[in-house]
């Protein structure tokens, strides 16, 4: 036990910029998630109507008239954006877990930078994919139309997310 009045001592090392860079993406993707399930809670019924609003000006050209798809379309499009606000707090959580289990073992190193700001940027990346998709989908008259089209996001967000957790797997087994 230190003597009244000691002071201790914690020997701190600088945070390498990507590993940060990769932690501030992993925040903004969590609460970009909890921004939606906020949202959510205070104006669900002004954004479902959005989505029914963007199917029904579309309903004779896109759906050809008929309403049963447009509903199922945007119903599944809400679906999409709840998949936004899980994603955005499960892989923001995860992505900064990751980050600072490599900056506690003391791990730094290029694998190391590289995957945290891959873990960050893909979380957020996804998140916003799944965002996009649901707010989209209801006037282009498909979820699976709309998640084609945005390929160029789902496929590198999620792809940086599994490369951010397998380049921390590695790196935490090398540690062992």
């Amino acid at each position: 036990m230190p003597k009244e009045g000691a002071k201790l001592s914690v020997q701190t090392r600088p945070v390498p910029k990507m590993m940060a860079a990769g932690a501030c993406l992993a925040l903004l993707a969590m609460l970009f998630g909890f921004g939606l399930g906020g949202a959510f809670g205070a104006v669900e019924g002004s954004i479902k109507r959005r989505l029914d609003g963007s199917g029904a000006a579309v309903l004779q050209t896109v759906y050809k008239g008929d309403a049963a798809a447009k509903d199922a379309v945007v119903k599944k499009s809400w679906d999409y954006l709840i998949r936004a606000h899980l994603h955005g707090g499960a892989l923001g959580t995860a992505a900064l877990a990751s980050i600072l289990l490599l900056l506690v073992l003391g791990r730094s190193g290029t694998l190391e930078k590289l995957s945290a700001l891959a873990f960050g940027s893909g979380a957020l990346i996804y998140a916003s994919f799944w965002l996009v998709a649901g707010l989209i989908a209801p006037g282009m008259g498909s979820t699976g139309a709309a998640k084609e089209w945005l390929s160029f996001m789902a496929i590198p967000g999620a792809g940086l997310c599994i490369l951010g957790a397998c380049g921390t797997l590695f790196s935490v087994v090398k540690s062992c």
